[in-house]
C-alpha cells in the first residue's frame, strides 16, 4: 500500500508554503516522494553557480502501511537517516509537520 494521497497532498502543500514564492529563486522546500517515505529537502542554487541545484535533506517522514503510522527521521552529516526518538509515530501526518516547525530542534532546521 502506498502513501495515502491526501497525506501526500498535505505534505507537498506544507513544503511549498515554507518559503514565500518570491524567494524561491534563492531557496525553497520540496517533498521528494518514494513508495514508503517522503524526504523534506531544502533546495538552493548550485553552490558553484553553474551545476545542479543544491538539495539538502531536512527530514524524512516514513509511512508504515501495516500500522497506518507516520514517523520522523533525521539526517546526519553522512546523509544517513535515523529514527527521531523525541516524537512518537502518529496516524496524522500534520502532527509530524507541525512538530518539524514548532519543536525548535536544530537537528532539522539548524
Amino acid at each position: 500500500m502506498a502513501i495515502p494521497q491526501n497525506d501526500l497532498d498535505r505534505i507537498q502543500l506544507w513544503a511549498r508554503e515554507r518559503i514565500p514564492e518570491e524567494q524561491w529563486d534563492e531557496v525553497r522546500v520540496e517533498a521528494d516522494v518514494s513508495q514508503r517515505h517522503v524526504d523534506i529537502v531544502e533546495v538552493g542554487p548550485p553552490w558553484d553557480g553553474i551545476g545542479e541545484e543544491d538539495r539538502t535533506p531536512i527530514a524524512r517522514l516514513r509511512y508504515t502501511a501495516k500500522t497506518g503510522l507516520w514517523s520522523i527521521y533525521w539526517c546526519d552529516r553522512n546523509m544517513r537517516f535515523h529514527a527521531y526518538k523525541d516524537f512518537e509515530p502518529t496516524p496524522e501526518v500534520q502532527e509530524q509537520l507541525d512538530w518539524l516547525i514548532d519543536s525548535g530542534d536544530p537537528i532539522f532546521w539548524g
